[in-house]
């Protein structure tokens, strides 16, 4: 297991911006896993938003992320990103990020939970 850290959440108005990382506690290694972004709604749902391979090759997102979420590791910083543009009410949520498997099938990526997540950072958009 890996122990993970997120960063970079807060309050912005809906169409604005923001950038959340994922970082591995001292000692461990990020770049060895696969690391997804999920949230957990108010109402207590949870949704994978975002999703990355090991290799930086693969990603998956669902089609309420897609065009506004992109998923991205350093390797350098052994950190992965999650950029998030025009942001919207019902992105609200707390944002964590874990250690996930990806497979794709029939050109379809699929992306689960797996061992480790880290304990979140909060999203709030409103205006």
């Amino acid at each position: 297991q890996v122990q993970l850290v997120e960063s970079g959440g807060g309050l912005v108005h809906p169409g604005e911006s923001l950038r959340l990382s994922c970082a591995a506690a001292s000692g461990d290694t990020l770049n060895d896993y696969a690391i997804g972004w999920f949230r957990q709604t108010p109402g207590n749902e949870r949704e994978g938003v975002s999703c990355l391979s090991r290799n930086g090759e693969n990603t998956y997102a669902p089609k309420s992320a897609k065009d506004r979420f992109t998923i991205s590791r350093d390797y350098a910083k052994n950190t992965v990103y999650l950029q998030m543009n025009s942001l919207k009410p019902e992105d609200t949520g707390l944002y964590y990020c874990a250690t996930v498997g990806m497979e794709v099938i029939s050109g379809k990526s699929f992306c689960w939970e797996k061992d480790s997540r880290g304990q979140g950072t909060q999203v709030t958009v409103s205006s």
